[in-house]
Order: structure tokens, then C-alpha cells, then sequence
């Protein structure tokens, strides 16, 4: 018995993401951080004055409050991050990309834009547009 196509793209997506979490987290060991970590630090690094709320943070990188605490805590420890009060409401505090995150951030990304083309090679330029253009559908 055939899956429907909406099961099939499913299971597929699925794989997809295991599979492109996987290679970038072993890119990325050479630098001490894994995927979840390095995206952390790019939307810190992106963002205004490289300071996002938790919760903010947290959304845009697709995991819950409480997963962003937990990954946060050694990312303070090893000084990649620093939290910053909030001037607009002192029950909330920020993060902050430090300086050895900064650097960090830059360094890693030499070996996670060698992998976004390692995995991305087999497709053209305009197949690669369209992938994003469907997956924004989505997101």
C-alpha cells in the first residue's frame, strides 16, 4: 500500500533534518559547538546590538523557553554569551553575544558555509531558490 504524498514529504523532511543536523554537528565539533549552538549565536549575531530577549531567541530558533535556558547555561559559563538586563522590564533579562562568542561565531561559520555547499552542491542555483521559496510556504 502506497503512503499518501503529504506522509511520504513528511518522513522525507524528516530524514532530511536528522540527516543535515548530523553532518553540520560534526562540522561544527571542531569548534566546540553544535548546530543548535551555532544558530544561537547567529541570530545573536544578526540581531540589534547582538542582544535578543530568551524568548525571542527561543522562537527563532525553533525550541522552547526552557530549552533555550538549558542551552544557554554552558554557553554563559564558557563566556560565548553574556546575560544583560533589560532596561524596559527588569523581570526579564536579555542575551548577548559576547566578544568570545563574536569570534566564535566568525570562526565557525567558515566551516558551516563549507558544509552548506558541500550539501547543497547538487543543485543548481535557481533549484536552491525554489527550495526556499517552497519552504517558506512552510515556515
Amino acid at each position: 500500500m502506497q503512503e499518501p504524498n503529504e506522509l511520504t514529504f513528511l518522513f522525507q523532511f524528516s530524514k532530511l533534518h536528522t540527516k543535515l543536523v548530523k553532518n553540520l554537528d560534526c562540522l561544527l565539533s571542531y569548534h566546540g559547538v553544535s548546530f543548535t549552538e551555532y544558530l544561537i549565536m547567529h541570530n545573536l549575531f544578526e540581531a540589534p546590538k547582538r542582544t535578543m530577549s530568551r524568548i525571542n531567541l527561543a522562537e527563532s530558533v525553533g525550541i522552547t523557553a526552557s530549552g533555550i535556558t538549558r542551552l544557554l547555561a554552558p554557553m554563559e559559563k564558557n563566556k560565548i554569551t553574556e546575560r544583560e538586563s533589560n532596561p524596559r522590564d527588569a523581570r526579564m533579562s536579555l542575551v548577548k553575544l559576547s566578544k568570545t562568542g563574536e569570534r566564535l561565531y566568525k570562526e565557525s561559520t567558515v566551516s558551516f558555509k563549507d558544509g552548506a555547499k558541500s550539501i547543497t552542491n547538487k543543485f543548481s542555483d535557481s533549484q536552491l531558490k525554489q527550495m526556499i521559496k517552497l519552504l517558506d510556504v512552510i515556515c
